[in-house]
This record gives structure tokens, C-alpha cells and sequence, in this order.
């Protein structure tokens, strides 16, 4: 029985996530409009979990926390992104997209499987009929949220100063949480949303453990596609002629926050495997003097 009501749900969120995309995608194609992109993302996360809740009707405990963990979240990172694409400007990720509408699609296409996916753990727990008592992981799950978001917002709002500063310009950000890591903000993001799985995991049986491929889809798309990857690119082709620059990626982590005497001083080695730093982040550094 679970696992039917489980599958009425995945296929109604999917039908829903589709079709909020799919609105967005017409107007964005048909205006040339993409300040909404992220706005348009964000708020399906608090469709999907407030639409779960609802449906069920149960409100359980658990299931009134981790849909308001997901409303906070959702609301919070989809007004601050609108808010700051408005003042900045037209979303250049979109400067080869805007006349392609293929390439158009297939990004709100990846937009609408990122939503559905991430929103597993949420999702399975609404649509579930289990409700034990609060778990040791239920409280781990949501102080991982509490800090997770405590560093996304702070390092998304600390960045936001630092460009809005005439003096900022040209130069990249350093300051707050920055200093103790390249992207912060993702390190916050990947974390609540970890913090999330493992709070659903009092109610998972069987085959819906799969809802840890959330989490883990969003960690490799951060780490290895639309996240650091564009990035560090970005960032090394502005600034990978600045000493500074080269001294401040050299000392500073590019996820995990940690001081920079101490990242700095770790192996080569042990940044790759423990702490993020793949090569492919450094493909285009080249510092001067280096042989490689």
C-alpha cells in the first residue's frame, strides 16, 4: 500500500513540477525574459512540499517541520535571487540561449528534474503513513538545516554587499565567509539539504532509501556541472593574471569553510580527495611560475 501511495505522489509532483516549469519556459521564451529562472525554481520546492502536505492531510509532526524547512528555504533563496537579478541585470548564463530555443528547453527541462529530484526526501515523508516518535536523526537532519541556511543566506548576503561597493569592482569576493571558503553558499546549500534526507530517514522502508539520490544529485551537479565548475572558470579568466587572486585560491577552500593558514598548508593530495579540489577547478589556473 505504501509503496502505491508513494508512486501517486511522485507522479503528481512530476506532473506539477512539469507543468510549472513548462509556464515559465513559454514565458521566458516567448518575452526574452530570464529574471525568473531562479525565482522559477526555487518557489517549485514550496509547491511540491506545502501540495504533499495538503494532500495527505495528516500533519504529522515531522511532515509540518520538513515542509516549513522547505518553505523557509525555498522562499527566502527564490526572493533574494529575483531581488538581486532585477538589480544586477539580465542572467548572462542565458546570453547563448535566449535565440536557441533548444538549448532553452533543455535547461528548463534540467530545471524541473532538479526540483523533482532534490524534493525526494520531502516528498516520500508527506506521502507517508508512518509516523514514529522524533528519532536522534530527525534533530541532526534539522540542525544540518539550521546551519546549512544560516551560511547560505549569510554568504549569499555578504556577497551581495561586497558587489554593491564601488570599491568592489573588478575585484572578487573575499570578505565574511569568503575568506574561509570559494563557495560558501553552495557548502550551505549541499548541507541543509543533507540535513533534509537524513531527517526523513525515521520513515524510509525498502526501495524509498532511493530518496538519497536527492542530496546526492544536487552535491554532483554543484560540484561538477552548473555549480563550481562555471565558477572557477569564470573567476580564473577575470582574475588568474592577480597575485592576490592566486594567493586567496591557493589558501581558501573552494567548498568546506576552513581557515586559510590551514587549508593552505594541507597536501595537494588530501584537498583532491577530502576537500573538493578536483582538477577541474584549476584547468584554466595557471599562476606564474608554475610548470604545469
Amino acid at each position: 500500500m505504501a509503496r502505491v501511495l508513494d508512486s501517486h505522489y511522485l507522479a503528481i509532483t512530476a506532473i506539477v513540477t512539469v507543468f510549472y516549469q513548462f509556464i515559465f519556459f513559454v514565458i521566458t521564451a516567448l518575452l526574452k525574459f530570464d529574471k525568473i529562472t531562479d525565482f522559477a525554481g526555487s518557489t517549485n520546492f514550496v509547491i511540491i512540499a506545502v501540495l504533499t502536505l495538503i494532500l495527505k492531510g495528516e500533519w504529522y509532526f515531522r511532515q509540518v517541520v520538513l515542509t516549513l524547512l522547505i518553505v523557509i528555504w525555498g522562499l527566502r533563496l527564490g526572493i533574494f535571487l529575483l531581488m538581486r537579478i532585477l538589480q544586477w541585470g539580465e542572467d548572462r548564463r542565458f546570453d547563448e540561449m535566449r535565440s536557441n530555443l533548444a538549448k532553452l528547453a533543455v535547461f528548463w527541462i534540467f530545471q524541473a528534474v532538479w526540483v523533482w529530484t532534490v524534493s525526494l526526501p520531502v516528498t516520500i515523508v508527506n506521502a507517508s503513513n508512518r509516523n514514529p516518535s522524533v528519532k536522534p536523526q530527525d534533530v541532526i537532519g534539522w540542525l544540518m538545516w539550521l546551519v546549512g541556511l544560516l551560511v547560505e543566506a549569510g554568504a549569499d548576503q555578504q556577497k551581495l554587499s561586497f558587489k554593491n561597493l564601488a570599491s568592489s569592482r573588478g575585484k572578487w569576493c573575499n570578505i565574511g565567509l569568503w575568506k574561509y571558503s570559494r563557495h560558501p553558499n553552495y557548502f550551505g546549500e549541499i548541507f541543509l539539504w543533507w540535513g533534509v534526507f537524513l531527517a526523513s530517514t525515521p520513515v524510509l522502508e525498502g526501495a524509498e532509501w532511493l530518496v538519497i539520490f536527492g542530496p546526492v544529485f544536487l552535491t554532483l551537479l554543484l560540484l561538477f556541472v552548473s555549480g563550481i565548475p562555471l565558477l572557477e572558470q569564470s573567476a580564473d579568466k577575470k582574475y588568474g593574471s592577480n597575485e592576490e587572486y592566486q594567493a586567496y585560491k591557493n589558501t581558501t577552500s573552494p567548498l568546506i569553510p576552513l581557515p586559510p593558514v590551514v587549508y593552505g598548508a594541507l597536501p595537494k593530495w588530501f584537498k583532491a580527495a577530502v576537500l573538493f579540489e578536483f582538477p577541474l577547478y584549476n584547468k584554466n589556473f595557471r599562476p606564474e611560475g608554475s610548470l604545469t
